[in-house]
């Protein structure tokens, strides 16, 4: 079954029930949390993260997709560590975190096109070693809680609720999600904050006049910590128009969210309560054979355990 990342409670086994509750969610996205934030080496983190988001642009993936692949990334860099003076581990990491979040989506993604342009080339046989790698240090626990599985409830509280106007709100948010992910400081709120508040900057940038009513209602939701909404949509406002100002984008341009003299920030605050193998590794693309490697032993050696 198709893993649904607004739905990621829900399995084959308890299809039949539906959606999963809105409180269960609440109560398991700490779990799926990550606790060694402070481990994860921002160098690392900052190239993997560029690459995905470089591939859901150029190949036009999926965002859902691109998200779910950097929530991989996340937790593997939080546990293993590595080399530096072996930057393809972190492409090929990459690779096989978008491969298996493709997978997870069941969506196709041209990886040979993507593989192309970055300037190396893997076999599918090494992809998959990296990719039973990830799946060992995650402990094969794929269907991760993000932001996205908490936007339909915080979308329940905008209001008109028609169609468009919605559908609108939550493709702006995503937009933001995205934009805010190359920020690390967003892996230390809870995925139901972090939804919040990049709905309540995407009302303020598209809907402004529904934008007061919208952020009443949301802080007075008893799943959100007012003080923690507020502390989070200052990361998301500084992340996005720092992405905005590295694009050469204003504004208008659609991520601006800081820019302006008020924003979801200054407003908030003033409302505020408070396996082994001889495998080719990788090769430049300028068509020089394939370098023959121990694939598995040297991946394993290149990603040390943290800690």
């Amino acid at each position: 079954m198709e893993f649904d990342l607004e739905n990621p409670l829900t399995s084959s086994e308890d299809e039949h029930q539906g959606r999963s509750s809105i409180s269960a969610l609440f109560a398991a996205e700490s779990d799926h949390m990550i606790s060694t934030v402070g481990l994860i080496d921002l160098s690392s983190r900052r190239d993997a993260v560029s690459l995905v988001l470089q591939a859901q642009f150029d190949c036009n993936l999926d965002p859902f997709v691109a998200y779910l692949a950097i929530n991989y990334i996340d937790r593997f860099l939080s546990k293993r560590k590595i080399q530096r003076e072996k930057p393809w581990i972190i492409r090929l990491l990459s690779i096989a975190c978008l491969s298996l979040a493709s997978k997870m989506k069941k969506t196709d993604f041209m990886l040979a096109n993507f593989q192309g342009k970055e300037g190396f080339i893997f076999d599918a046989q090494t992809i998959r070693r990296m990719e039973l790698l990830v799946l060992g240090t995650l402990d094969w626990r794929m269907r991760s809680v993000t932001p996205f599985s908490f936007l339909s409830f915080f979308i329940s509280f905008f209001s008109p609720a028609r169609p468009p106007l919605l559908q609108a709100l939550k493709a702006h948010a995503t937009q933001i999600l995205l934009k805010a992910k190359n920020e690390i400081k967003m892996l230390e709120f809870k995925p139901s904050v972090v939804a919040a508040s990049s709905l309540l900057s995407a009302a303020y940038e598209i809907f402004p006049i529904q934008f007061p009513a919208f952020r009443a209602a949301v802080s007075s939701c008893n799943f959100v910590n007012e003080e923690k909404l507020w502390e989070c949509s200052i990361v998301i406002g500084a992340a996005t128009a720092t992405a905005a100002a590295m694009d050469g984008c204003d504004d208008s341009a659609g991520m601006g969210v800081a820019s302006s003299p008020e924003t979801p920030v200054t407003v908030l605050g003033r409302h505020s309560s408070s396996s082994e193998s001889e495998t080719a590794v990788g090769s430049s693309s300028d068509g020089r054979e394939l370098k023959k490697r121990r694939t598995t032993s040297t991946l394993h050696a290149s990603c040390d355990h943290s800690g």
